[in-house]
């Protein structure tokens, strides 16, 4: 048994909100090495940049949220905070330089506006994404969203589901432009049409064992399932289970669901997904999807008459407590109060007349907060980095922006392409699923150590998903405006990729009828 199963067998996890009383008395030195790791079943996170100091991870599920529930996060931010904002690519918010004294003050706030940071950390099913449009854009499948808030409450305080062997990601989406980049995730739904008896249903096929992160890129890969939205929630519940009962518990590099998947096979899994349904499922429709993607920033009609949403572009998704309050104020005066955030780490503000449009395109915020953002910054995106994450081996935030905007004034002319940066292998940046992806590290270059990144092109989601390529590796960031400038130009998305390599199993559970068969067969 690995460390970590090891204190989860000790205490459930959940238990630990009874000692944050305790904890704020004694100070944070007190809270034992296990603590600090259960903390992350509340979203609260010890981070070693910032010593004595937390951060918060807040569920937004679909990354639907209100003005009251925005404004009340700037409140925490500035009280109890720092007065910095982040957007991760899960649509989330993470609030940082938290005291632990503070905490339950901050969790009666967040609860008090309807939030919760539970289950964002460690072993859990983790904040689950859709369409930041869902139920907005004309041109969408199906919506997504009732499916999406209907798990959360499935899953949220489900002792059921709270020591998994690792991270669950999952998203369910109706979009047919690719903006929650279903791929990478542990499970996915995705739209898709099945002719039945001569009608044409409308429901999700379901992908599963995506991932980022240790070991790379693996593409989801179709389950040959096909659900209407009635039975996402079962369907869901099921595979989880699955993964749960069987998924590898030893090494901690090794246990994410793809390990599963890639040992078992597709075939065996839906199998044992049947058995446990104790009925059929349909097989997978036609994927609905396009091939292009659209991450939703601009003005854009909506479905319903007269209205119009407007995305809103947050460079590196990082936003000061004071514009992030002010744009809650926005939603407010030219809209309904919904805000949306992107997995692109953006704002959308939904429901603006059109006689209001006008107005709201003179607000001074849209002059930070760009409408039609222009040149490398459009798609630019990227991990936390090292000014907060242990994790992270280089500053990703500030690089990114100041690479990005070099390459604007050197190269006015060239069509922007997405830029993603991950400030170490764990991906947080998505850096391989994107145009140019930049993983950061320190390097030895010419006798001295800098900090460096490899270069990584041609990764996509979508109908045609694709491994990212790496070029160049230990290439000095202070370099990295010259070796774009070269690389930019001549960049095809169309590149050669590696075949991906059977895994070896580790520690990874057969059903035992399956284990019975395969011991049958290697004894002949």
């Amino acid at each position: 048994m690995n460390k970590v199963e090891q204190f989860k067998s000790e205490k459930d996890s959940l238990e630990i909100k009874k000692d944050l009383a305790r904890f704020g008395e004694e100070g944070w030195q007190s809270i034992s090495e296990d603590d600090v790791h259960r903390l992350k079943w509340y979203g609260l996170f010890l981070r070693k940049p910032t010593p004595g100091f937390f951060m918060i991870r807040v569920r937004i599920p679909n990354g639907l949220t209100y003005s009251h529930q925005v404004k009340a996060l700037a409140d925490i931010s500035e009280t109890y905070g720092n007065g910095v904002i982040d957007i991760t690519t899960r649509q989330q918010i993470q609030l940082r330089h938290l005291k632990i004294e503070d905490v339950l003050i901050v969790f009666e706030m967040m609860e008090s506006v309807g939030l919760t940071s539970l289950q964002t950390g460690m072993d859990n099913v983790r904040n689950i994404m859709g369409c930041s449009v869902a139920g907005l854009q004309s041109t969408e499948i199906i919506n997504g969203m009732p499916q999406v808030l209907a798990m959360t409450q499935h899953i949220l305080e489900n002792r059921e589901f709270t020591n998994l062997p690792r991270k669950f990601n999952m998203s369910i989406s109706g979009c047919p432009h690719n903006c929650v980049e279903a791929e990478t995730q542990d499970l996915a739904l995705i739209p898709a049409r099945k002719l039945v008896d001569g009608e044409t249903l409308t429901g999700f096929n379901i992908l599963g064992g995506g991932k980022l992160g240790s070991g790379g890129y693996r593409i989801a890969t179709p389950l040959d399932i096909f659900v209407l939205a009635e039975e996402v929630v079962e369907v869901c519940d099921a595979i989880i289970r699955i993964y749960r009962d069987f998924g590898d518990r030893e090494t901690r590099t090794a246990n994410r669901f793809a390990f599963l998947l890639e040992e078992w096979g597709e075939v065996l899994f839906r199998k044992e997904l049947v058995q446990l349904l104790e009925r059929d499922l349909m097989t997978a429709g036609t994927d609905a999807r396009e091939n292009k993607k659209n991450d939703h920033v601009g003005i854009f009609r909506q479905k319903q008459q007269g209205m119009n949403f407007v995305g809103l572009k947050v460079v590196t998704g990082r936003i000061s407590a004071t514009s992030f309050r002010q744009a809650a104020v926005l939603s407010e005066r030219y809209g309904n109060g919904d805000i949306r955030l992107t997995p692109s780490q953006n704002l959308i503000l939904p429901h603006v007349p059109d006689k209001k449009l006008g107005d709201l395109l003179e607000e001074p915020l849209l002059k930070e907060l760009l409408y039609a953002p222009f040149g490398m910054t459009r798609n630019l995106v990227s991990c936390v980095g090292s000014d907060y994450c242990s994790l992270a081996t280089i500053e990703t935030k500030s690089r990114a922006i100041q690479v990005s905007r070099e390459l604007e004034k050197r190269m006015e002319t060239i069509s922007p392409l997405s830029i993603h940066w991950s400030g170490c292998p764990a991906s947080c940046g998505n850096h391989l699923v994107a145009d140019i992806g930049l993983l950061g590290k320190r390097a030895r270059v010419n006798g001295k150590v800098v900090d460096a990144v490899d270069i990584f092109v041609g990764g996509r989601t979508g109908p045609n998903a694709k491994l990212a390529t790496r070029i160049m590796e230990n290439i000095p960031c202070d370099d990295l405006p010259d070796i774009l400038q070269h690389l930019v130009p001549y960049h095809t998305r169309e590149k050669m990729h590696p075949v991906r390599k059977k895994r070896k199993a580790r520690g990874v559970r057969l059903p035992e009828s399956e284990k019975n068969n395969r011991e049958t067969i290697n004894a002949s």
